[in-house]
């Protein structure tokens, strides 16, 4: 059976990510209960305080035991928190030698949504993989530039150490520790019961692309504006960098350092997020959008759209769309 420990931080968390996840892992040893099987999982709320009273001052969580009290577990669950990263890791400091001393005795963590900054504040991230939000990716990538954010993905799996992206899509990570640990049948029977998609892995179709200007460089604030301006005409870096006086070569490093994103990404990113906002709420067809926003070739589109979005055109519309299709 796998001793899991629940985090009750301090400050602001994600009670959605603590109640569904004791909730779910609890089901789950029901549902294998009525199997003729073992528990999987023994589940504890794990705190620093006997009583965890949100910053929002409507909640107060109980812990089952402390951290001191806990000498050894399997499964480490880190919930979102919200507010300042910084002033967020001094308020649960205490928790960051006892996940380290854990994960180097064999245990797993997992982090939820933006609970990815604590994780990351511990240093076991460094040089691996993880996700986070997708509204605070450049946050993330500005405070933590030795971790490779892969801000597409619904969940990462490196090492022992597991991260969701935004929001909800903590559901569909607790659905792959559950097929991990308990099996692909209990994992489907979870999926049903709380009707969570057992397919999804991407959150790249819920990403708003609001541009990365959470920087200094103001000649390539001008840029970025230039292009989210004229997205719809031909744009090219040599024309960029005439404008403000730079060497192509200079503009394109100082783009990339600035925004995480080279200068064509830029303007493809800009240009597809203008395709998804007229596919939401436009009647125009697939052909139309495209020429709006400045494509000439369909396929070129469509590959493009699917690379960042993760869906077709035509499914992007259905998915989003549908009450105004007639």
């Amino acid at each position: 059976m796998k001793h899991v420990s629940i985090l009750i931080l301090e400050g602001h968390t994600s009670l959605v990510n603590i109640e569904g996840t004791h909730q779910i892992l609890s089901e789950v040893n029901n549902l294998v209960k009525e199997m003729g099987r073992p528990p999987v999982f023994d589940i504890q709320l794990v705190g620093i305080s006997r009583e965890a009273k949100q910053s929002t001052g409507l909640f107060t969580v109980t812990p089952n035991t402390l951290i001191k009290d806990v000498s050894k577990t399997d499964l480490i669950f880190i919930p979102a928190l919200h507010g300042d990263p910084v002033k967020a890791r001094e308020l649960n400091k205490e928790f960051i030698p006892w996940i380290i001393d854990q994960y180097k005795n064999g245990a797993e963590i997992v982090s939820f949504c933006i609970g990815a900054f604590f994780l990351a504040s511990t240093g076991l991230l460094k040089g691996k993989q993880c996700t986070t939000h997708w509204a605070s990716a450049n946050e993330f990538r500005n405070m933590f530039p030795d971790i490779e954010l892969l801000d597409d993905k619904i969940m990462t799996a490196q090492d022992g150490i597991y991260t969701s992206g935004g929001a909800y899509s903590y559901l569909n990570l607790l659905i792959y520790l559950i097929e991990k640990y308990a099996g692909r049948e209990v994992a489907v029977l979870t999926s049903k019961a709380f009707m969570i998609d057992i397919a999804m892995d991407s959150q790249s179709s819920f990403i708003i692309f609001r541009g990365q200007k959470e920087h200094d460089d103001e000649e390539i604030k001008k840029a970025q504006e230039y292009i989210e301006k004229n997205f719809n005409e031909k744009i090219t870096i040599e024309q960029l960098a005439d404008m403000l006086a730079l060497s192509r070569r200079s503009l394109e490093r100082r783009f990339k350092k600035a925004t995480s994103n080279t200068v064509n990404e830029y303007i493809h990113r800009v240009k597809i997020e203008a395709a998804k906002i007229s596919l939401e709420s436009s009647r125009n067809n697939i052909n139309e959008v495209m020429y709006k926003v400045g494509y000439a070739d369909p396929k070129a589109f469509r590959v493009t759209f699917k690379r960042i979005t993760g869906l077709s055109p035509i499914q992007y519309r259905n998915k989003y769309n549908r009450g105004l299709i007639a």
